[in-house]
């Protein structure tokens, strides 16, 4: 199994980002796929996930309404666009497929 992560990066408050995850090793629409984040000093948090059709979302309380999960199943990739970003957003990301496969994450950092 392998999760590659890209499109993380260094935006200003207010701007958008768009994540990719890319999976292989697995069949990749039979699961549901996570993101998480850890900013330093803290504990990796479940940012939201979605089920493996992607019929079905949830969201963190702290990023709902401005963050969106989606998945491309003909692609094996899943997706976290984020928009409104705060500086409390400021983290690597990661996904993930059912809490045992992680990727290596992507940092996003949000600062004037």
């Amino acid at each position: 199994v392998q999760l590659v992560e890209s499109g993380g990066g260094l935006v200003q408050p207010g701007g958008s980002l768009r994540l990719s995850c890319a999976a292989s090793g697995f069949t990749f629409r039979h699961y549901g796929m996570s993101w998480y984040r850890q900013a330093p000093g803290k504990e990796r948090e479940l940012v939201a996930g979605i089920t493996s059709d992607g019929g079905s979302t949830n969201y963190a309380e702290s990023v709902k309404g401005r963050f969106t999960i989606s998945r491309d199943n003909a692609k094996n990739t899943v997706y976290l666009q984020m928009n409104s970003l705060k500086s409390e957003d400021t983290a690597v990301y990661y996904c993930s497929q059912a809490r045992v496969y992680w990727g290596q994450g992507t940092q996003v950092t949000v600062s004037s």
